[in-house]
């Protein structure tokens, strides 16, 4: 299969994953609105998820994959197998004791990520409660996403493109079924969150079977319980480990920055914050996700095999892509942003006023977009090679920006201005990545780049323009009761500047098709 067969195949299974994402959203915003309780709630389903990404999808996937490729290349599926039973076991320890200790010192954990909410006992009690109910969740999560990390390395993207779908589908059961009921009718969404994290786990370990995972397992088992536990392939893992973990630990910090900055601002910062990450999510994971996730064990192979105009040409690849597209999605998000905040959330609870503040975090968070989907192209170049320091002090610059244009914008901008921090610190961290693996001839970008460039500005300043006038062809909040016509109106819009954009960029030399070869 193709690189661009892989990431099509990856797209369209998250694509569902996002739909039912979305569907989830809609209901939410519908019943709960953008209140008290739902700050409490997204600042304590924060907490899992920043573990989870420092632990799971971040680092460890950062130091596993490239690691167990090599020893895939060199040695075989069965050491594949050992390697990646001693690193589940250690992972396996490591969190159930973080579960332990986060549901012991939860009134501590949220008073780091939230202190604003110390003069609000009721919803300071209501995060500390959900906190402790949901912990359990960053163990079944990041478990699933180190199997995640084997299937990747054999070439199967489908099902843990698929898995987050579970997730959802546990969400928008329980909020039809088990809200309605409850007396508190919140405390509905951290059930979801355990049923869903424990189905999400069950499947990934009985999936393993696709891949022949258990041929053997007998006999890995005890060399398991009779070898060296630290061999050279976990030590070699627990080295990169260490630094990525501090290097993913500072996007999650400045996280934590931000959300107790939110905190402190008005009530439901927070949420129209985390309603607005929630469409930021849909191009980031369709594009940026899918591609990363093909690009490190492909990258990390051309490594292994010292081919390194392979490295190269791949991230190009990703990179023009990733330009071709994120660019007019960036401007068409940013001009649309309160017809999407209608068409997605404007039901029920969700009032005209938070409507407005949602979109105005959409639009600051557009601003990103490119920034954050380059980035996932431009790591794995780092951590295909095992090099993970570049990418920590870049991460440090990037967290000092964050926080010093935090104090300019935030004053100015409230909430929405720590969307535009991080968007703007997001494109300097790509930027500057990118700048490192041209320097140290990683990547060796073509004469053509300037043309592409140009062509792709052209386009997307014809996608400004009609984007810019449909968003007030219609009066999107008076629509609130024809949702249906909303929803009709608001693709038409959307499918007019694609095209626009597809035909401009097509008639002035741009090959989609050939672009898509690789």
């Amino acid at each position: 299969m193709t690189l661009f067969k892989s990431t099509l195949s990856i797209s369209l299974i998250t694509l569902v994953s996002r739909v039912s994402g979305l569907i989830r959203e809609m209901l939410f915003a519908a019943y709960f609105g953008a209140s008290s309780q739902t700050d409490a709630f997204f600042v304590a389903f924060r907490i899992p998820n920043l573990l989870r990404r420092l632990f799971a999808e971040g680092a460890l996937s950062q130091a596993f994959i490239p690691v167990l490729s090599e020893v895939k290349t060199k040695k075989g599926k069965s050491a594949c197998q050992l390697l990646s039973l001693k690193i589940f076991t250690v992972l396996f320890c490591l969190l159930a004791s973080i579960v332990v200790l986060g549901v012991i010192f939860a009134d501590y954990v949220v008073l780091a990520m939230s202190a604003g909410f110390q003069g609000n006992e009721a919803t300071n009690d209501l995060s500390i409660n959900l906190a402790r109910l949901m912990f359990p969740y960053i163990l079944f999560i990041s478990l699933s996403a180190l199997i995640s990390g084997i299937q990747n390395t054999f070439s199967e993207f489908k099902l843990p493109a698929f898995i987050p779908v579970i997730l959802n589908v546990a969400f928008i059961t329980s909020i039809v079924l088990l809200a309605p009921v409850l007396d508190e009718p919140i405390y509905c969404l951290a059930i979801a969150v355990i049923t869903g994290g424990t189905a999400q786990l069950t499947i990934q370990i009985w999936s393993l079977k696709r891949i022949g995972f258990f041929k053997d397992m007998r006999q890995n088992i005890t060399l398991l319980l009779n070898s060296n536990f630290l061999d050279e392939n976990v030590r070699k893992i627990v080295r990169i480990f260490i630094p990525a973990t501090f290097a993913v630990s500072i996007a999650q910090i400045s996280i934590i920055i931000n959300t107790n900055i939110a905190s402190r601002l008005e009530t439901g910062s927070i949420s129209w914050l985390s309603y607005a990450d929630r469409i930021m999510e849909f191009p980031t994971a369709l594009l940026g996700v899918a591609l990363g996730t093909v690009l490190l064990p492909n990258l990390a192979e051309a490594w292994s095999a010292g081919k390194s105009q392979r490295i190269s040409d791949l991230i190009d690849w990703g990179l023009k892509l990733v330009f071709f597209l994120a660019l007019p999605i960036s401007i068409i998000v940013y001009n649309l942003a309160v017809p999407l905040a209608s068409v997605i959330f404007h039901y029920g609870a969700f009032s005209d006023y938070d409507l407005d503040k949602s979109a105005m975090a959409i639009s600051a968070y557009s601003v990103g977009i490119v920034g954050l989907i380059s980035v996932k192209i431009i790591a794995p170049g780092f951590y295909a090679r095992q090099e993970i320091k570049i990418p920590v002090v870049v991460g440090i610059l990037t967290l000092i920006i964050t926080q010093v244009l935090n104090s300019i914008l935030v004053p100015l901008y409230q909430h929405a201005g720590l969307a535009y921090a991080i968007s703007i610190a997001a494109c300097f961290n790509a930027a500057l990545l990118l700048s490192i693996l041209i320097r140290k001839n990683i990547y060796r970008p073509n004469n053509s780049w300037f043309m592409f460039v140009a062509k792709i500005i052209v386009g997307c300043i014809v996608v400004y323009l009609l984007s810019a006038y449909m968003s007030n062809v219609f009066d999107w909040k008076a629509m609130r009761t024809q949702p249906i016509e909303r929803i009709f109106y608001f693709s038409v819009i959307l499918m007019i500047c694609l095209i626009a954009y597809l035909s401009v960029t097509r008639i002035i030399g741009i090959n989609f098709k050939n672009l898509i070869k690789q």
